[in-house]
C-alpha cells in the first residue's frame, strides 16, 4: 500500500462551492480506477473544524504503484493540475491499514495526524507501534478505516482515517480536520489490513 496527497491552499475569500461542485461533477471518474485502494476527495474549509486556510487536499491509499503512476503521468492529475497549478505530490509508505467499525458507513469527515519518527527509536519499534496505534485507530466510535504511513525521506510518520460523523470525537488539537466530499474506493476491499511488510 502506498498513499498520496496534494494540496492546493486556496486564497481566503475562496468560494469553497466551487470545490463542491467540482467534486459532485467528476468525482465519480475514479470510481474504477485500477489500482486505487481509496480515494477520499477532502477540503478544509477556513473557520470550520478549526482549520485556518481553504484548501482541497485529496487524499490516495493505492494498493498497486502501477495504479498510483498510471494516475499521475497518463492524463487523470492533469485535470487539477489545469484547474489549479502543479502541487508537490506528497508520497508514504505503507506501515499498516484496517477497516473500521463503521467500514459500511458513508465517509464524513477524514483526520491526518502527522509526527516525526524520534531518533534514537529503533525503526522496527517504531514500525510496530504504528500497527498498534492505527489497530486502536480503527477500532474508535465511528471509524470508517485508518492507515498508517511513512515518508523516509522526512521520518515522518502519518495516521490517516475516514470517519462517519462530521465532527470525530477523538480530535485532540494534533489533528487536521477534512471534510470529505466523495470517496472513490475500487479496490478497497483488496487492501491487505495489518501491517505492510
Amino acid at each position: 500500500m502506498h498513499a498520496m496527497q496534494y494540496e492546493f491552499t486556496l486564497p481566503a475569500d475562496y468560494g469553497m462551492d466551487v470545490v463542491r461542485t467540482r467534486v459532485a461533477r467528476t468525482g465519480h471518474l475514479l470510481d474504477d480506477w485500477p489500482g486505487l485502494g481509496a480515494k477520499a476527495y477532502l477540503m478544509r474549509e477556513r473557520g470550520v473544524h478549526g482549520s485556518p486556510v481553504n484548501q482541497y487536499a485529496p487524499f490516495y491509499l493505492w494498493r498497486t504503484v502501477a495504479g498510483m503512476n498510471s494516475f499521475l503521468w497518463d492524463g487523470a492529475f492533469q485535470r487539477p493540475t489545469d484547474d489549479f497549478g502543479r502541487p508537490a505530490v506528497r508520497q508514504w509508505t505503507g506501515r499498516a491499514y484496517e477497516e473500521g467499525g463503521a467500514g459500511d458507513s458513508p465517509a464524513r469527515a477524514a483526520v491526518r495526524r502527522r509526527r516525526p519518527l524520534p531518533e534514537g527509536v529503533p525503526l522496527a519499534e517504531a514500525a510496530a507501534e504504528a500497527v498498534r496505534e492505527t489497530a486502536l485507530l480503527a477500532a474508535g466510535n465511528g471509524v470508517v478505516l485508518a492507515a498508517a504511513v511513512v515518508d523516509t525521506g522526512r521520518w515522518e510518520l502519518a495516521h490517516f482515517s475516514l470517519h462517519a460523523d462530521e465532527a470525530p470525537d477523538e480530535v485532540d488539537g494534533d489533528g487536521e480536520v477534512f471534510q470529505v466530499l466523495h470517496v472513490s474506493a475500487p479496490e478497497r476491499a483488496r487492501l491487505r489490513r495489518g501491517r505492510q511488510w
